[in-house]
C-alpha cells in the first residue's frame, strides 16, 4: 500500500479504533476523534458488547469466567482455552476502546459490580480482587476508570511485588520469580490507574521498577543467559488479553513515555528491530495464530492476515521511537 492507501486503511474500521488513527497517526482536530470516539456507545463493537451486558452489572453471568463455564469439564481439560466474555475481559475491552465511562456509570455498573459479583476464587468481592495479580491489574485499571474505590487493591498488589522488582501470578503458590506476563500486566493497570487518578507516589514507584525489570533484559532475554525467554515473544495477536510479546510491551513503554514525559529507553532496540522486522511489504502486520477461546464476536483479522490493531499500535511504536 501507498501511505495514503494504508491510512485509508485504518481509517475504515470500527469507531472503537477508528478514533485511535484519528488522533495518533492522522493528528486530527479534537472534535474529529472525540466525535468519532462518542460513537463507540452507540455504533460498532462498542455497541455490541454493551447490549449483551446482564441486568445485574455483569457479563456471561460471572467475573472471570462465565457462569455457566464448568472449569472441571470437557472444554476445560481439553485446553480449548479460556472464554474470552465474562465482566473482566468486558470491561477491558469497552475500556480499551475508549468507550466513555460515563456510559457504564449511568448504568451504575460500578455499584451493580459490587453488589452481585463475587470471585471465582473463594467467592471474594468483586472490586477488592483476589489473588491473581494480573486479574487484579485489571480490575484495577477498570475500577479507577469507573469510580470505584480500588484504593485497597492497590496496596494488596503492591504488597505482592517480587523480589527482582515484577511480578508472579503464581506467588500464592511459592513463586519468588517474576514472569514476563504478569509483570507486563501489571504495569499497565498500573499505568491505567495512574492516568485515570494520578497514583500515588508508591504505585508510580513500582510501576517504573518493573519497568526496569523488563528493560534490564531487552524486553525478551533472560537475565540469568541472555538468551529469548520463549518464541512467543514474537507471537503479535490483537486483542492482547493476558499475554506477553515485544508488541505489546513497546506498546505500553511508549504510552508509559508519553505520559511521564520521558524518551524511549535505548535497551528496547532489539525488541524494536523485531517488531520492525515483522512489518509486511505494504506496511502492516499480520494477525498471529489467536488465543483460543470463546469470544462474544471477532473484532480483528483471522490468522495469517493484515491486522488494523497490530498495525496502528505498532506503525505508532515505530514512529514514537524513530523520533526519540
Amino acid at each position: 500500500m501507498t501511505d495514503d492507501a494504508l491510512v485509508d486503511w485504518l481509517l475504515d474500521a470500527d469507531p472503537a479504533l477508528r478514533w485511535r488513527v484519528e488522533r495518533d497517526l492522522v493528528r486530527a482536530p479534537d472534535e474529529v476523534w472525540q466525535q468519532t470516539r462518542s460513537r463507540v456507545a452507540i455504533e460498532g463493537f462498542g455497541a455490541r458488547l454493551l447490549s449483551l451486558q446482564d441486568p445485574d452489572g455483569q457479563w456471561a453471568g460471572g467475573a472471570f469466567f462465565p457462569a455457566d463455564f464448568d472449569m472441571d469439564g470437557p472444554e476445560a481439560r481439553s485446553g480449548a482455552g479460556q472464554p474470552w466474555t465474562a465482566t473482566t475481559w468486558s470491561l477491558n475491552a469497552l475500556r480499551e476502546w475508549g468507550l466513555d465511562p460515563a456510559v457504564l456509570r449511568e448504568r451504575r455498573t460500578a455499584e451493580l459490580l459490587a453488589q452481585h459479583s463475587r470471585w471465582e476464587y473463594d467467592d471474594l468481592p468483586y472490586w477488592g480482587g483476589e489473588v491473581d495479580c494480573c486479574i487484579n491489574a485489571w480490575t484495577l485499571a477498570n475500577g479507577a476508570w469507573l469510580g470505584a474505590d480500588v484504593a485497597p487493591l492497590l496496596d494488596a498488589m503492591l504488597a505482592v511485588r517480587m523480589a527482582d522488582g515484577g511480578w508472579n501470578c503464581e506467588w500464592v503458590e511459592g513463586s519468588v520469580r517474576s514472569s514476563f506476563h504478569s509483570t507486563l500486566n501489571v504495569i499497565k493497570g498500573l499505568l491505567a490507574h495512574q492516568a485515570a487518578t494520578g497514583g500515588t507516589d508508591e504505585s508510580r514507584e513500582a510501576r517504573r521498577s518493573a519497568e526496569e525489570y523488563l528493560l534490564r533484559r531487552g524486553l525478551f532475554r533472560r537475565e540469568s543467559t541472555g538468551e529469548p525467554v520463549a518464541s512467543w515473544v514474537r507471537y503479535f495477536t490483537y486483542p492482547y488479553r493476558a499475554f506477553y510479546s515485544v508488541l505489546n510491551a513497546a506498546v505500553h513503554f511508549r504510552e508509559a513515555s508519553l505520559l511521564d514525559g520521558t524518551p524511549p529507553d535505548p535497551r528496547m532496540a532489539e525488541a524494536i528491530g523485531m517488531i520492525r522486522a515483522a512489518r509486511q511489504p505494504d506496511g502492516t502486520w499480520l494477525q498471529s495464530p489467536r488465543h483460543p477461546g470463546t469470544v462474544w464476536f471477532e473484532v480483528d483479522a483471522p490468522a495469517g492476515e493484515a491486522s488494523r490493531w497490530l498495525t496502528l499500535d505498532a506503525t505508532l511504536v515505530l514512529a514514537w521511537w524513530d523520533g526519540r
